[in-house]
């Protein structure tokens, strides 16, 4: 055990529950749905943060480890990824959500050719039905998104919520290899060794996907805010195509405005949302790659990434436009 197992974790664990407290005092006064949500997903960030205090001030447990898999491995990144589907529900931002859960679903072969060379692979039938259910659920989101826009951030929280129950059941009746937990041997971090393969393929379509609508969500909304110099233009109404070539125009436009942005953040009259969400971007990407490093044996970023992305969001939060009354990010906004 180091001070560093101790000291991060728990500021993890601090911040997240001061920030969930912030978001569901928005959500009380404005019902807004991602407000809902992302309380969830910060509520679990703490609990997930919680467990890896717990653990090493007073050591491992099975249930301990359990908890931190359940919430930490799989549910944090979903569940802030599905406040941002909710938040840009009325942009068609469904499309890209349906993309991505499946996406998240062939993560599973990758995560079995892992388990094959670890020696503790699961059956193919099990990856088989993990990428097939998620491309099942994609579908139906993206569907739902283009018969109504804001009927595709429903269907995803709906499958997500089905799935969360499935998972937690999982979770608690796995049966964990002995002593019932994993830590790294040098850093002492909990890893998820110790966890049956049927359950570590499972971390895509929740992880992998939350990640992505969480930092290309906050990138979207950078690009939907800041001063535009549209490059590529005009619109493609044949069905994936059409949605394609917007996320191409996105791209493209959002890098040749970068100057204009510059240029109205020097003059003090860029939009706050868009410095905010680039942290946010940021605190999205960050312990993506982190907890990506610990399936390479990195795992000594894990609990300092887990504190930077939940500080970058939370300051992308502080300086938004939610709290200052949507005042142009100058001097002034900054000093306050």
């Amino acid at each position: 055990m180091t001070v560093l197992n101790l000291v991060l974790p728990l500021a993890t664990c601090l911040v997240s529950l001061a920030f969930a407290g912030l978001v569901l005092e928005q959500w009380w006064h404005r019902r807004r749905s991602f407000q809902a949500v992302w309380t969830l997903g910060l509520l679990w960030y703490a609990i997930s943060s919680g467990t890896q205090f717990a653990g090493a001030a007073a050591g491992w447990s099975p249930a301990l480890y359990r908890a931190w898999y359940l919430f930490g491995a799989i549910l944090v990144a979903a569940y802030l990824g599905m406040g941002t589907v909710y938040l840009l529900s009325h942009s068609g931002f469904g499309h890209f959500a349906g993309v991505s859960i499946a996406l998240g679903g062939l993560f599973a072969w990758l995560s079995q050719l892992a388990l094959i060379r670890a020696g503790h692979p699961t059956a193919w039938s099990n990856v088989a039905l993990v990428i097939g259910l998620s491309a099942a659920a994609g579908l139906a989101v993206v569907v739902a998104t283009a018969r109504r826009r804001e009927l595709g951030a429903h269907v995803a929280m709906a499958v997500l919520a089905a799935a969360s129950l499935v998972v937690a059941a999982l979770t608690a009746t796995a049966v964990l290899a002995p002593p019932g937990y994993a830590v790294d041997p040098v850093t002492h971090v909990p890893v998820g060794t110790a966890v049956p393969g049927y359950l570590r393929i499972l971390t895509g379509p929740f992880n992998i996907a939350g990640a992505l609508c969480l930092v290309f969500g906050a990138l979207f909304s950078v690009y939907v805010y800041m001063p535009k110099r549209k490059v590529l233009r005009g619109t493609l109404r044949v069905p994936v195509l059409g949605q394609l070539h917007r996320a191409l125009a996105v791209v493209v436009n959002l890098v040749a405005s970068i100057p204009l942005a510059v240029r109205a953040l020097a003059a003090g009259r860029l939009s706050s949302r868009v410095p905010a969400t680039v942290l946010i971007a940021l605190g999205g990407f960050v312990p993506s790659v982190t907890s990506g490093l610990e399936r390479f044996g990195v795992t000594w970023a894990f609990a300092l990434g887990e504190l930077l992305g939940v500080l970058l969001i939370f300051a992308g939060f502080l300086v938004s436009e939610e709290v200052f009354r949507r005042r142009p990010f100058g001097l002034t906004a900054a000093a306050r």
